[in-house]
């Protein structure tokens, strides 16, 4: 689920059995239209807009304290403490930047770590991961039906959040669910949750969320489990589900807070190039409106003027530079909004967006091992970064680049590669072409990396289409490369940038 949300703070449908939620008011509208799911218009789609980034869970109590009110039990204890120190809840989110969703395509949702809760030393899951588990098992085959009532209930408690979202929502229905059934394998793994937590709430940071969006957010999605995981529903998956919840969203605040120190929630870069090179791919160049902070081999999200609010990832094509400029290698996919509109409608002048950079593709300058990259059509453009990066820090450490398209007239920016290869004596690049005539190499990129090496040597990198990625990354574990040792982006997000 990709779909910026303003969560309400009260209301709730029943749960299993009749039982009156704990956080709507008996007789309230509310209650009377979330029975029937009356959201105006209908139904809503899944949403659209959503980070994948990678979450976690740090060890913390549940924030219900003894005499609260119902409602506090979802108040993450960073904004209670922030209320009180500004003397001021949140302010809402202004129109132009929803509030995306709890979590993202490849972000784990997270089990908390709660005293008398953790794994034990044999690896065994906690309590409270297998009680998630069970939900999740239960609920899998019918997320779709979930996944909908969530929205119902969230635009029931809140109707007027449905203006917020973005026409195309249903290009990521499912992430929301994906993401928590990624959870129920992650839930006991800290380091992992809060890396990747930590991140998606940096990433919201530009939707406008505010700390007081996440206690709807977490009754819908409660409300949402109990109604349809009637099997495994009970007072211990409840708590589970809140401790989890809560572990969440304090993660999220905090690194938001922590971000907002030193960096806005978005950036304002004006396109200074716009360059076609076939007919649906450009070469696109912007300044940014202050310093923009990054990594070879990390990707941004971009949001243009002609369709707010729905944003996508694209990889930087280059190191950063002395000049500040950025650059993205853009593929316009069929159907596709934002890449549509990048290839065939961007100009220089014009002005889009930029959230802020993720993205862990990036090289360790502390290794010696060789580089061996694989990139896939435009996946070349965080390839090309990463060679610029090994040359800027001046070391000759060896880089073999397998560029690979379906046509000779698909190597888009072979000339580039080439030109790189004739100045760095360390680097290597070989186009492949797996369909038609060539006079280079011709085959499947993945088979045809394993004609080559041995590559035990080296650390893997991997950008390209979904398919290709997930065939390189079986082709290089079969042959001897350690898993720890290839790196690319979640396919998640992967099969997001593909959408357009």
């Amino acid at each position: 689920m990709n779909a910026p949300t303003t969560p309400p703070t009260h209301g709730g449908a029943s749960g299993p059995g009749g039982e009156r939620n704990r956080f709507a008011p008996a007789g309230s509208p509310q209650m009377a239209e979330a029975e029937g799911l009356s959201a105006p218009g209908g139904l809503p789609a899944a949403g659209e807009g959503l980070e994948g980034a990678p979450a976690a869970v740090r060890p913390r109590t549940p924030v219900h304290e003894r005499g609260s009110s119902p409602g506090d039990r979802w108040q993450p204890l960073a904004y209670r403490a922030h209320t009180r120190e500004h003397e001021r809840p949140a302010e809402e989110p202004p129109a132009s930047h929803p509030v995306p969703p709890l979590a993202s395509a490849s972000a784990p949702a997270a089990s908390a770590t709660h005293p008398g809760n953790a794994p034990s030393p044999g690896g065994t899951p906690s309590p409270d991961a297998l009680l998630i588990r069970r939900t999740l098992a239960e609920i899998e085959p019918i997320a779709d039906k979930v996944t909908s009532y969530f929205y119902a209930l969230l635009f029931v408690r809140r109707p007027e959040l449905r203006v917020l979202f973005p026409a195309a929502m249903d290009t990521q229905r499912d992430r929301l669910f994906k993401a928590l059934l990624t959870a129920a394998r992650h839930a006991d793994d800290t380091a992992i949750l809060t890396s990747y937590l930590s991140q998606l709430g940096r990433g919201h940071r530009k939707y406008g969320t505010a700390p007081t969006h996440y206690p709807a957010v977490g009754e819908c999605l409660i409300d949402a489990l109990a109604r349809h995981a009637s099997r495994t529903w009970n007072d211990a998956a409840q708590a589970a589900w809140v401790r989890v919840y809560t572990a969440i969203s304090q993660i999220m605040i905090d690194a938001a807070a922590e971000d907002e120190r030193s960096s806005p929630p978005w950036w304002q870069a004006e396109i200074v190039g716009h360059e076609p090179r076939t007919s649906d791919v450009a070469i696109v160049t912007v300044r940014t409106d202050q310093p923009y902070p990054f990594l070879a081999g990390q990707y941004a999200s971009v949001e243009t003027p002609w369709w707010p609010r729905v944003w996508r990832h694209y990889s930087f094509s280059c190191a950063p530079r002395e000049d500040g400029l950025l650059s993205f290698h853009i593929k316009a996919v069929p159907a596709g909004w934002v890449s549509g509109a990048l290839v065939h409608r961007a100009r220089p002048g014009d002005v889009i967006r930029l959230g802020p950079p993720a993205g862990s593709m990036t090289v360790d300058h502390g290794s010696d091992n060789g580089l061996l990259c694989l990139g896939g059509g435009t996946g070349i453009a965080p390839i090309k970064a990463l060679v610029e990066d090994v040359a800027r820090h001046g070391r000759s450490r060896p880089v073999e680049v397998f560029y690979g398209a379906r046509h000779d007239d698909d190597l888009y920016d072979i000339d580039t590669m080439l030109r790189l290869q004739k100045s760095h004596r360390w680097l290597s690049v070989r186009p492949v072409i797996s369909d038609g005539p060539t006079l280079g190499l011709s085959g499947q990129l993945p088979q045809v990396v394993r004609k080559y090496g041995p590559w035990n040597a080296y650390d893997a990198y991997l950008s390209g289409p979904p398919g290709m990625v997930r065939s390189g990354v079986d082709t290089l574990v079969g042959i001897g490369v350690p898993a720890h040792r290839i790196r690319h982006d979640s396919i998640d997000e992967l099969m997001a940038s593909a959408a357009g």
